[in-house]
């Protein structure tokens, strides 16, 4: 008769694969992760994104925004169009 005890404590490939192979799964999960700080912007640092007339974006803070004098509230297509330099 063979000994069923000393076959349960042999380490064998078998056994070692499944370990490894859910060792290497383990950064997957995140563990150990901070989480990530919300930002906290004050109302100088927020910017906005606007429209230049030669058609590039540009960000602009919105304490300026507020700060500006605005010349017309309501503008038709056309006129923004010959405001960007196209044609109709």
């Amino acid at each position: 008769m063979k000994d069923k005890s000393k076959n349960r404590n042999q380490i064998s490939r078998r056994r070692i694969l499944p370990i490894l192979g859910g060792t290497l799964l383990l950064p997957f999960f995140g563990f150990n992760q901070e989480p990530q700080p919300e930002s906290n912007i004050s109302k100088e640092e927020e910017y906005e994104t606007l429209l230049k007339p030669d058609g590039t974006t540009v960000k602009v803070k919105v304490s300026a925004l507020k700060k500006s004098k605005v010349l017309k509230k309501n503008i038709s297509n056309t006129s923004l169009l010959s405001w960007l330099g196209k044609k109709m």
